[in-house]
């Protein structure tokens, strides 16, 4: 079972930043590519980026320009600094792995509330 921890999260203003951090197992990190992914109330939860084990980003077009991926895989760490921010970026926010295991299994998430 996959066990993933995010946090970070907030309350903020339309322009403001963030960094979401999600921690993880070893086994985890060493082996899979790792992303973000949100859900936004009512909606379906989303791929928000994704960063391989050698650094290469991929990111959804409402967030690229905005948003940063990153990973520390000697803390077992994954990282989401998001600047720029809309409401439109309102959701809670989860990591996990890319592509997702089936089922996947998901973490507690951390709640981005953006409003003025």
């Amino acid at each position: 079972q996959v066990q993933l921890v995010e946090s970070g999260g907030g309350v903020v203003q339309p322009g403001a930043s963030l960094s979401l951090s999600c921690i993880g197992s070893e086994e985890i990190f060493s082996r899979n590519n790792m992303g973000w992914y949100r859900q936004a109330p009512g909606r379906q939860r989303d791929f928000v980026a994704s960063i391989t084990s050698f650094g290469r980003t991929n990111y959804r077009d409402a967030v690229l320009g905005r948003f940063t991926i990153t990973r520390d895989d000697a803390k077992n760490t994954l990282y989401l600094q998001m600047d720029s921010l809309k409401p439109e970026d309102t959701a809670v926010y989860y990591c996990n792995t890319v592509p997702l295991a089936n089922p996947p299994s998901w973490g507690q998430g951390t709640q981005v509330t953006v409003s003025s």
